[in-house]
């Protein structure tokens, strides 16, 4: 089997949040479509070990904020690397409630879909939620992030929990490159890190002691050399 065609299928990039109580939760979420405009119906795909499904299934509401473009990958790391069962992912986010007490994401976002479940369906590791959007709007002009543009331009990694993740080849040729342990993030010091003020033909030694991973917030000893 070639997974490289299931690298053919489009995406789009965003947040899927819900609420438990009086806690919120968030995740990056790239299986998100329209079912139907009438009833607006709308379905996301959610790994059953996120805690986002826990509170999805507890409150059956979830609201999905589509990224911007220019988002920063801290942002889809913050929001796809790390776990809200330890780690508050709202934490300096913009944010506010929508109508079903989901949170809607502000911060490097476009729109957004507030919805309340009405179906799901168990695909195995994952579980299709359908929700009856109840709100939606506009949050600011601007182009929607796709998956491609994610991967392609932006030099982003995919999920374990993803239920497009295929496992990749980290080989590369070159320089010394360092590849991050905790979301797969590869370090080349040919193309630096300019969006945290690394310039490029930094090495990997040479980088600052508080310099972490620009995806997951992982720090210098959480990345080992890339086998070449």
């Amino acid at each position: 089997m070639n997974f490289e065609a299931f690298k053919k299928i489009s995406y789009g990039l965003y947040i899927v949040s819900s609420k438990k109580n009086s806690k919120i939760n968030g995740q990056i979420a790239n299986t998100v479509f329209q079912v139907s405009a009438d009833p607006p119906l709308i379905a996301v795909c959610i790994n059953k070990e996120n805690l986002t499904h826990e509170f999805i299934e507890n409150s059956k509401v979830f609201c999905i904020s589509v990224l911007a473009k220019d988002a920063p990958l801290r942002i889809i790391g913050q929001f796809g690397f790390r776990s809200g069962r330890d780690y508050n992912k709202f934490k300096n986010i913009d944010y506010t409630i929508g109508k079903t007490g989901a949170p809607i994401v502000l911060s490097f976002t476009i729109a957004y879909l507030d919805a309340r479940v009405i179906g799901n369906m168990n695909v195995g590791t994952h579980t299709f939620f359908v929700g009856k959007v109840v709100d939606s709007d506009i949050i600011k002009k601007g182009e929607p992030m796709t998956y491609a543009y994610y991967h392609r331009v932006k030099g982003g990694k995919t999920p374990v929990k993803a239920p497009t993740y295929i496992k990749e080849d980290r080989e590369v040729n070159g320089l010394d490159k360092y590849v991050c342990k905790i979301c797969g993030y590869i370090y080349d010091p040919d193309k630096g890190d300019p969006d945290n003020g690394i310039a490029p033909d930094t090495m990997f030694e040479n980088l600052p002691d508080d310099w972490v991973c620009p995806i997951c917030g992982a720090t210098k000893d959480q990345f080992e050399k890339v086998k070449q």
